[in-house]
Parts: C-alpha cells; structure tokens; sequence
C-alpha cells in the first residue's frame, strides 16, 4: 500500500464520487477494527481527500453541483413550501369574516341566474320595473331563508338590502350611464340581494 497517496490507500480513483471515497471509508474502518493504528491510517487518508477536494474546488477544478453551491436557497425555497402558518387579519376583519359565507358555486350561480333575469326584465320593462323588484324581494327573502332556516332573520335582511340596493341604485344613477331611474335603483337592490343571498352568513 502506497503511504503516501490517499487515493490509494482507501483503494478509490482520483475522480470517485464522495459517496465512493465515504463507502471505502466505512468498508476499511469495518476491517481494522480494533487496530488503531491502521484505522487511524484510514481517517488521515480521508481527511487527506477531504482537503484535497476543498482545494480542488478552491481552485475550480471540480464542478460544485447546484444544489451544493446554492444549498441556502434549497433551504429558503423547502421553508416557504412547507409554512404552514395561517394568515392572521386584524381584529376587525376577523369580525368581518365571521358574517362572510363560503358557498358553493351553486349556491352563488342560481341567484345569479334570477337576479340576472330579472334585471333584464326591469331594464326591458324600463317604467314598469315594480313587478321584477317584487319578484326579487320575494327571491331574496327565499335565498335567505333556504340558507339559514330562520324567516325573521331572512326578512331582516332582505329589507336591509332592499334599503342598501335602492342606496346602490341612486348612485348608479348618478354615474350619468344613461338608464332608466327605475332600471338603475332596481340593478343596485338586484345586485345587493345577490350578495347577501350568496355570501353573508
């Protein structure tokens, strides 16, 4: 055995992965057990690789791979992926989600359907829209109430959006679009009793 070559002495070539340099190490310190001298001889050796291969890449000899060179991003980009900490709001907004629902698409598209429909209907009917904002009164107060099962809450509601919508409405009348008074105030009681049909809990 060569004592002065490393390489030799732990019985890898000069281009051999660190897994094969750290496999040789392993297989000679299970052979010379209990010789400590020549397990002594081995972990020089390695250590002598060690320092070799440091030098090597000091020096740019050896390609670093990737994810050895940039490890810290590796580290950065697992943390991220696996925080798993929750969003915390202020106060307040927590306040505000308690009264937010989320429901299914169907339950946000088949209101969205009737609202819809009606609102063409007012924009058709133009002077004549009190029937489809009746109807979509009597559809709010329905909305409401299949969701929640409570008919007093469901005709509180439907009143305060009721209120709210024809609030809405002046404003879209205000935005100089062209529409009908009766058209306008009845879109915004239209798309309020939508919201609150669908998403307030």
């Amino acid at each position: 055995m060569n004592e002065t070559n490393p390489y030799v002495q732990l019985g890898v070539s000069e281009d051999a992965s660190f897994e094969e340099v750290q496999a040789a190490r392993a297989q000679l310190l299970s052979q010379c057990e209990g010789d400590e001298r020549r397990s002594q001889g081995v972990e020089m050796a390695y250590d002598a690789i060690l320092m070799d291969r440091l030098r090597q890449r000091q020096e740019g000899r050896i390609k670093v791979p990737e994810r050895i060179r940039y490890a810290e991003r590796n580290v950065v980009a697992t943390a991220e992926k696996n925080d798993t900490r929750t969003v915390t709001f202020p106060a307040w907004a927590e306040n505000l989600r308690s009264f937010v629902d989320t429901p299914s698409a169907q339950d946000v598209a088949l209101p969205a359907l009737v609202y819809g429909g009606l609102g063409y209907w007012a924009w058709a009917a133009s002077a004549g829209a009190a029937l489809p904002v009746a109807l979509g009164i009597a559809s709010g107060l329905f909305f409401i109430n299949r969701k929640e099962n409570r008919f007093g809450r469901a005709l509180l509601l439907t009143v305060l959006g009721l209120l709210v919508g024809a609030l809405v409405g002046n404003v879209l009348l205000s935005l100089s679009l062209g529409l009908n008074p009766n058209t306008a105030i009845s879109w915004g009681i239209f798309v309020i009793l939508w919201l609150v049909s669908s998403f307030l809990r």
